[in-house]
C-alpha cells in the first residue's frame, strides 16, 4: 500500500515540483514554512487544482495521469478534506451536517458509520446543537467526523488546528491520536507546527519553495543534522518507547527505548505496562556530562556516543547528534561547553534529561 504523488505546477512567482512515494497507512505530515507548497500539494491531490504534469495514485486508484490525459474530478475521488475552518452549514443541526456527508456514500460502500464517527470524536452529546452554539474545537471535530463519514480512501487535513487557541488545540489533539490508532485510513496532514507533527505523524515530508528537502520516517528525519529542522528552537527527536514500569507514588512512567535496555523516565499519568508511547525530547533540554552524576534532580542519565556536530542558528551554540544504544538524540549546547568537554565523534559520555522536560 502506497501513495504516489508526482506534480509539476507553475505560477508566475512559484513552482511546485514533487515526486513522492508515501506510505499508504498512518499519518504523513507535509511540513514547512508558509509558502513552501503544502496546501498547493494537498489541493492538487484533492483535484481542486490541476497540475500541468502529474500522476497521483492512492493505493490502487489513479486520480491523475497527465500522460494518459486522465483527471478524476474532486467529487469522484474517494477522499475527505478537513480545512482550517470547519465550514459547517449553520442552518442545520450537527446531526444533519453529519448526515450530509454520510449521504454522499451508498450504503454498501460505507466503511465508517454515524455511531463510530461520533464516538471517535466524542461528539454524541452535540448532535442536536447548531454550529453557532459550538466552540471552535467542537466545530472542527464535527468537520472531521463529517469527512470520515464519506468513508474516504485518504483523509486530507490542511492545518486543522491553526485557527484554534492553545487550549482548544490541546482538547482536539487526543481525538486526532485516536483516529491514528483506531482507523485504517491514511492521512496527509499539513502543518507548520513541529510539536503537532511530532505528536501525530509517522512519516514527514519537509517542503521548501515547492520542493521536498526530505521525506522519511519521523524519528529518523527529525534527528538529521543536514536539515533545517535541527536548527529551530523546537528541534528534537521523537521516540516510540514501551512502558516498562509505573511509579504511582511519584507519577513517573519508565519507557524502554526501542531495541535496548535503556529506560527514560517521564512525568505522566498511569499507562498500561507494555503499551507503546511516543515521546519527544527537545535538543535544548539535553545536557552533557563526562560522568554520570547520581546526586542531581535530573532523573534521566543515558550513556551516549557522539555521532556528529554542526553549528546552530545561534553563533554561541552547537548542535550535537548522539547515539543512545541505537536511538538518536540531539543536544543544543554552547560552543564553550563543547570545548570544555572536548567533544569529538566516537566520544562516550552521558546525556542528562529532566523527566519534566520529556513531552509524552
Amino acid at each position: 500500500m502506497s501513495i504516489h504523488v508526482k506534480l509539476q505546477l507553475g505560477y508566475h512567482d512559484f513552482a511546485l515540483d514533487l515526486d513522492l512515494q508515501l506510505p499508504g497507512r498512518g499519518v504523513t505530515a507535509l511540513y514547512g514554512h508558509s509558502g513552501s507548497g503544502k496546501t498547493t500539494c494537498l489541493r492538487c491531490i484533492a483535484g481542486l487544482e490541476k497540475a500541468g504534469r502529474g500522476r497521483i495514485q492512492v493505493n490502487d486508484e489513479v486520480w491523475q495521469d497527465s500522460q494518459r490525459k486522465l483527471f478524476v474530478p474532486p467529487h469522484k475521488r474517494s477522499l475527505g478534506y478537513v480545512f482550517q475552518e470547519a465550514s459547517l452549514f449553520t442552518h442545520l443541526s450537527v446531526q444533519a451536517n453529519l448526515e450530509f456527508g454520510l449521504r454522499r456514500i451508498p450504503r454498501a460502500r460505507r466503511r465508517v458509520d454515524m455511531a463510530q464517527a461520533t464516538e471517535l470524536l466524542g461528539i454524541g452529546h452535540l448532535l442536536q446543537r447548531h454550529p453557532q452554539h459550538l466552540s471552535g474545537g467542537e466545530r472542527q471535530r464535527i468537520g472531521i467526523a463529517r469527512a470520515l463519514l464519506t468513508s474516504p480512501r485518504l483523509l486530507l487535513m490542511d492545518e486543522p488546528l491553526a485557527a484554534l487557541d492553545s487550549k482548544r488545540k490541546s482538547e482536539i489533539l487526543p481525538y486526532l491520536e485516536r483516529l491514528h490508532d483506531e482507523l485504517d485510513i491514511p492521512v496527509l496532514y499539513v502543518s507548520h507546527s513541529q510539536d503537532e507533527v511530532a505528536r501525530l505523524a509517522d512519516h514527514i515530508v519537509l517542503l521548501s519553495d515547492g520542493r521536498a528537502l526530505a521525506s522519511g520516517p519521523i524519528g529518523e528525519t527529525l534527528a538529521r543534522l543536514d536539515l533545517p529542522l535541527a536548527l529551530g528552537d523546537d528541534a528534537g527527536v521523537v521516540v516510540e518507547g514501551q512502558v516498562s514500569h509505573y511509579d504511582e507514588a511519584y507519577q513517573l512512567l519508565a519507557l524502554q527505548l526501542p531495541g535496548s535496555e535503556l529506560n527514560i523516565r517521564v512525568a505522566h499519568g498511569p499507562v498500561a505496562l507494555g503499551k507503546s508511547l511516543r515521546f519527544k525530547v527537545q535538543a535544548r533540554d539535553v545536557s552533557l556530562s563526562l560522568q554520570a552524576s547520581e546526586h542531581s534532580s535530573i532523573l534521566n542519565r543515558l550513556p551516549v556516543t557522539v555521532s556528529d556536530e554542526i553549528p546552530a542558528d545561534n553563533a554561541a551554540h552547537v548542535l550535537v547528534r548522539l547515539d543512545a544504544a541505537g536511538t538518536p538524540l540531539l543536544a543544543r549546547i554552547t560552543r564553550y561547553s563543547r570545548d570544555q568537554l572536548k567533544l569529538h565523534p566516537g566520544q562516550r559520555l552521558w546525556a542528562q534529561i529532566k523527566a519534566v522536560a520529556v513531552l509524552a
